[in-house]
């Protein structure tokens, strides 16, 4: 392995105490300098799985993001502990976690449904859904961003576009945060894989059903399009319609809700960048931008070595694991100025939350940015003098990058 600076030889990235408050910004700043490709030999909570690399450079994230023969999202999953919590047989079931050429025919047969064009015809249906919500807070004087908003927003908006019905929208969200990791209960590792195989059961009962609704009566939701999705002349096999259905609705329920949340704390916490917002909405859209770069909405994905190379100038050897760390990438002072600064004015602002490039840039970049749009957009206009009410409490994890409570007074 490469030999790493003294003060580095012994850090593990993913111990959980660097994680209590979210990413450990200034961890990743050393590694950024000092040791861009490093090595993590172990996996305290996990002593089965394997140490792994630690990508941390834009430059560096987007060679491997782009180099899908080299670097595989099938060969071990796409987290950095993968064998130890979800089963490889079911990550490999979605197109997250394949390589070209099925990852490229299943993806295919998605991207009708998140063209920009589609996403766009959805606006208004989208915009009611957060004033909705919105709505429910007035006359309040406190709530929750996090359950109270963001959560009934992104659950109903993904739900739509899976065909659920509203009424399902809570059970659906608990499934996802508790596959994700982003769940109320704190669990120990021991318990993990269990609560794992508990969930994804459930998920396959709910999904079945939906399945065979759909085979009954075809509709033009998403969950339609899996049902009766044809690959090379075969439909995709249950286990892969379930997997699938799983993904978008991960993605769905995480992504934009951990941005928002994050983004509005950032508003808050620096009033004057908020008050530029409301000067010129104009420029929410350039504040989206730099919410996806300060707070993606996942710290990391992983890519296997399929053969002995070199990163960096660093040997990488057959099977080992490489972790894309884009909370430190899109914090990179070559690339930044000032990068840990919110600045809702920053341009250019070339930053990789979808990802950097490659097959597996995120499908859902369009609704993403448009939900983001529209929820800070709308909260200003709602709750234009919003402040802390308390400690934000951030999820402990290492793989989705998220807020657990936001309190706010509202007014």
């Amino acid at each position: 392995m490469a030999a790493h600076p003294a003060s580095l030889n012994d850090v593990r990235v993913l111990d959980r105490e660097r994680w209590l408050d979210g990413p450990p910004h200034e961890l990743f700043k050393e590694l950024r300098t000092n040791c861009p490709l490093h090595w993590t030999s172990e996996i305290t909570e996990f002593p089965l799985e394997k140490g792994f690399w630690s990508i941390t450079r834009p430059e560096d994230i987007a060679a491997v993001s782009r180099d899908w023969e080299t670097y595989s999202s099938e060969l071990g999953g796409v987290t950095a502990v993968s064998e130890s919590i979800f089963p490889i047989e079911l990550s490999r079931a979605m197109f997250i976690g394949m390589d070209p050429p099925k990852h490229d025919r299943i993806k295919q047969l998605f991207q009708k449904g998140f063209t920009p064009k589609r996403i766009a015809e959805h606006e208004d249906e989208i915009r009611a859904i957060v004033v909705g919500v919105l709505d429910r807070l007035e006359g309040r004087a406190e709530a929750d961003l996090v359950s109270e908003v963001a959560q009934p927003v992104v659950a109903r908006v993904i739900g739509s576009f899976m065909g659920i019905p509203d009424d399902d929208d809570i059970t659906w969200a608990r499934l996802m945060n508790n596959l994700l990791g982003a769940g109320e209960e704190e669990l120990d590792t021991s318990a993990i894989p269990a609560a794992i195989e508990r969930d994804i059961g459930e998920l396959f009962q709910r999904c079945q059903s939906l399945i065979a609704e759909r085979r009954e009566r075809p509709t033009d939701d998403l969950t339609s399009v899996l049902v009766h999705a044809e690959v090379d002349g075969q439909r995709l096999e249950e286990h892969e319609i379930v997997m699938g259905f799983f993904l978008l609705m991960a993605a769905g329920n995480d992504s934009t809700k951990a941005t928002y949340c994050s983004a509005m704390r950032a508003l808050m916490e620096d009033p004057d960048q908020r008050q530029i917002l409301l000067d010129d909405p104009s420029l929410v859209p350039s504040a989206v931008e730099e919410a996806l770069r300060m707070f993606p909405a996942f710290a990391h994905f992983r890519r296997t070595a399929t053969k002995d190379t070199e990163l960096g100038g660093c040997p990488i050897h057959k099977g080992d694991k490489v972790v894309m760390w884009y909370v430190s990438s899109n914090r990179d002072e070559e690339k930044f100025d000032n990068p840990d600064r919110f600045d809702v004015r920053r341009e250019p602002n070339e930053h990789q939350a979808f990802g950097a490039g490659g097959r597996h840039f995120c499908l859902g970049t369009a609704l993403a940015r448009l939900e983001l749009n529209i929820l800070i957009e709308e909260t200003l206009k709602h709750f234009p003098r919003m402040k802390l009410a308390g400690t934000p409490e951030h999820v402990e994890a290492q793989f989705v990058n998220q807020l657990r409570s936001l309190p706010v007074q509202l007014h």
